[in-house]
């Protein structure tokens, strides 16, 4: 029996878009598998339906184009999850590059394991320019991790989503994080809540080329900060006596990494290492006291 496997890629205005089809193009194709492509277009105008269409044409890669205005990322995927209903949905992104045994890793997984949720890393690529304190730390790449051994919640930019599972099926990304991010962060972890069993192959790997502009210190401490408010916010989902756990803990994580990037302060490489993570337990103990606000998509 044929297996109905769709690929989301939600994009707003990336020219990166194309080098993400390239790679979908040479995936390797499991035995009695369909592969349809999902492109979901976040611009207010449908602007690249036809060149969409012709690179679908020249490739033989079967696109369905999908204009989900806009500028709220949750609004994208969301019209992947609709498109792919009764299905397989595995979801990367519009700056990535999926390995060639990309989508046979986490169909595997899937199988293997019967998890309604395969999560895999995206692996940043530095270039020659990326400093030596950056490129030892990774800062860049998103790799899953579990809280002891339960996955709590994830990233959507390299997931396989079981949608026959009605308990997925049903869910939806939250436009209220469509402009902050953190969208899949919530999604993930009400699928948690939901008893979904989520689980990580290390080896499904996408690659993302990290962008000049993210290139800096402050660019990286701003993102440390708010993944952690996100992650915080998500996790207490109104919960006083969750609230108060992260709080306390946070004040205490905050100040232990001072010390150790204290410590380390001869070392670039530990030093922003420790610094980093003070950043996130920081943004942790402001997610706890309000939600995240900071806008990061549609920014023209």
């Amino acid at each position: 029996m044929t297996k109905s496997v769709y690929i989301g890629v939600c994009t707003f205005r990336r020219r990166s878009l194309f080098q993400t089809l390239d790679s979908l193009q040479r995936l390797a194709r499991p035995p009695e598998t369909d592969l349809t492509v999902v492109v979901s277009d976040n611009d207010e105008t449908p602007a690249l339906a036809d060149e969409v269409a012709a690179y679908a044409e020249r490739s033989g890669l079967t696109i369905t184009y999908v204009h989900a205005p806009a500028r709220n990322i949750s609004i994208a995927r969301n019209a992947c999850l609709t498109a792919a209903q009764g299905s397989l949905l595995a979801c990367l992104d519009d700056d990535e590059v999926a390995d060639p045994n990309w989508i046979v890793r986490l169909l595997e997984t899937a199988e293997h394991t019967g998890a309604g949720v395969v999560l895999g890393p995206a692996v940043a690529r530095y270039p020659d320019t990326a400093p030596h304190w950056m490129r030892e730390n990774d800062f860049h790449s998103n790799r899953p991790t579990p809280r002891g051994d339960v996955v709590e919640t994830g990233f959507s930019s390299n997931v396989l989503l079981d949608l026959r599972d009605p308990r997925i099926a049903e869910e939806r990304f939250d436009p209220a994080f469509g402009r902050t991010g953190g969208e899949d962060v919530d999604f993930f972890f009400r699928l948690h809540r939901k008893g979904v069993l989520m689980v990580i192959d290390n080896d499904a790997i996408v690659h993302e080329p990290v962008a000049p502009s993210r290139m800096s210190f402050q660019w990286l401490l701003r993102r440390k900060r708010m993944t952690g408010a996100i992650y915080s916010h998500c996790a207490v989902n109104g919960d006083t006596l969750s609230r108060v756990k992260l709080l306390c803990g946070s004040v205490a994580k905050i100040g232990y990494c001072g010390l150790r990037a204290l410590v380390a302060f001869a070392d670039r490489t530990r030093c922003t290492f420790w610094l980093m993570r003070g950043s996130f337990h920081t943004g942790v103990f402001l997610g706890c006291l309000s939600p995240p606000r900071r806008e990061v998509y549609g920014a023209g």
